[in-house]
């Protein structure tokens, strides 16, 4: 009955357009544990079904709408495609080679292939990680189809429920408001946004304002034209003001993130990165102004560009959803500390290796005086003195927080042997330093070099081993970018140390 209420409304063909609007954008709607506006929940669940925001050209809403009223008998005709990464998964499903995706009815025939071949699977490796993803994503387009992923407000008493959108569009509903002369759906959203507001708040609005100001890419192309304006403007001021304003606006975006969130912007990788990029850029600030070194700032804002830049367009491997805490993060106190702690260690390392990069770069093929070399070298020193003293902190504040978690201080963990590695490899490099038995000329590619075991602790434990109990943040997504990192680095190195063997080897 409910669909031939729909078709006396309006034609199958005009349906989408007539109901399925922009203003739904703003529609508030329970979701992964929190109330958001319904663009942030249609783009999340394109996203993890397809690996894109959009499917088409139509807006992420639209679809998402579409795809709800399928189970109310008003067919879309969409049919996503199926994001599926693993090799293995791919020969499972028969899938063409250089295919990464399959289309959700084509799929559908070999949800049994798939349940089989999960509970077949006793180790719990990125195989079994990855089916299990592939299922959920066909769970996911279903509970769409079926009306049940999306959730509308419905105030009675002042308590707010959450039915689904089959739940709240009922019969008696919609002919009473066709009877009345008026546009039953649109009322019904309209009067079920007021009531929430008037019976909650509108701090779900506070996500659509982020999700519309982007301002992430809009500190990416700000970075970009600060760091054009430091290398190109040789008085200091210009730099300095234009990375004032990158952190103005990175703060802010952060800050609406921590609003919509409430907890440190520091808990998956998507913000891990986002706060080492932001966590460098003020240290090489605050060195520049101390140390009166322009290299500093431009350390800084290439290495926020990079970070940047992964925010933006590696979306298949950093997720920017604002997605609830797991158990073990949920302790503000330790997630500031020690997460912090170690992000801001990693960022003063990363700032140490983008010095030693571009110092090795001008002395490999322009060349540099001995003064300009010790000069250099001192750079990369405190900015590695700094790291160090930060992730020795952090190591601490983790192992404080383990035996409070898990009762345990230490526990061989990847992320803990990694992180404990990492430590002593950069330890090892500012001892020789102190004691001088590593030369300056050897100094820089080193420092170049023990990057990759920060890389390794970051990223390596979640997209390789992708094992052990920090799996909050595991994704394996990153291997080939993991893999080419390691790659470039080790070529260019292998490339100065021949070009430089007489300097290093004397």
């Amino acid at each position: 009955m409910l669909k031939l209420l729909f078709l006396s409304l309006f034609s199958v063909s005009a349906f989408a357009q007539t109901l399925c609007t922009p203003d739904l954008a703003t529609m508030p709607t329970l979701a992964g544990g929190r109330v958001k506006p319904l663009v942030v929940l249609a783009e999340e669940t394109l996203r993890f079904v397809t690996g894109k925001a959009k499917f088409g050209e139509e807006p992420a809403t639209m679809t998402f709408c579409r795809l709800s009223f399928d189970g109310m008998g008003v067919a879309s005709g969409i049919d996503l495609p199926v994001k599926v990464e693993h090799v293995d998964v791919k020969k499972l499903l028969d899938m063409p080679a250089g295919d990464d995706s399959m289309l959700a009815s084509k799929l559908a025939p070999y949800s049994e292939s798939l349940r089989m071949a999960y509970v077949g699977q006793k180790e719990n490796n990125a195989y079994k990680k990855e089916i299990n993803r592939v299922m959920n994503r066909l769970q996911t387009i279903e509970a769409v189809k079926s009306s049940r992923a999306w959730t509308l407000p419905e105030v009675t008493n002042g308590k707010v429920q959450w039915p689904t959108l089959a739940e709240f569009l009922t019969e008696q509903k919609v002919a009473a408001l066709k009877a009345r002369g008026s546009d039953p759906f649109q009322t019904l959203f309209t009067n079920a946004k007021k009531d929430y507001i008037a019976a909650e708040s509108d701090h779900f609005m506070l996500e659509n304002t982020y999700h519309k100001a982007q301002p992430f890419v809009w500190a990416l192309l700000l970075s970009v034209l600060a760091l054009g304006l430091t290398f190109a403007v040789k008085a200091p001021w210009v730099g300095i003001t234009a990375t004032g304003l990158v952190l103005a606006l990175e703060l802010s975006g952060m800050v609406l993130r921590i609003f919509i969130s409430g907890r440190a912007p520091i808990t998956n990788m998507y913000e891990t990165v986002m706060f080492s990029g932001f966590g460098a850029l003020i240290l090489s600030f605050v060195l520049t102004i101390w140390k009166k070194e322009r290299l500093f700032l431009l350390g800084g804002l290439t290495y926020n560009v990079l970070c940047l830049m992964m925010m933006k367009f590696a979306n298949n491997m950093l997720d920017p959803s604002i997605s609830p805490l797991v158990p073990v993060l949920r302790d503000n106190f330790w997630l500031s500390t020690h997460v912090t702690t170690i992000i801001l260690s990693y960022a003063a390392l990363a700032l140490s290796w983008i010095i030693a990069n571009v110092v090795l770069v001008r002395q490999t093929f322009k060349g540099s005086t001995s003064a300009e070399t010790r000069a250099q070298m001192e750079q990369i020193y405190t900015c590695m003195k700094v790291g160090v003293v930060w992730l020795s902190a952090g190591i601490i504040l983790g192992g404080v927080w383990a035996d409070y978690s898990w009762g345990r201080f230490w526990g061989w963990d990847p992320k803990e042997t990694w992180s404990l590695i990492v430590l002593l490899v950069y330890m090892a490099i500012l001892h020789g330093r102190y004691s001088n038995w590593i030369t300056p000329a050897r100094f820089a590619p080193l420092a170049a070099g023990a990057f990759m075991s920060v890389m390794m602790a970051w990223f390596g434990v979640n997209y390789i081993l992708a094992s052990g109990l920090h799996s909050y943040g595991f994704s394996e997504g990153g291997a080939i970018f993991l893999g080419s990192f390691f790659a470039l680095q080790t070529t260019f190195l292998i490339f100065v140390v021949a070009r430089n063997r007489k300097t290093l080897f004397k």
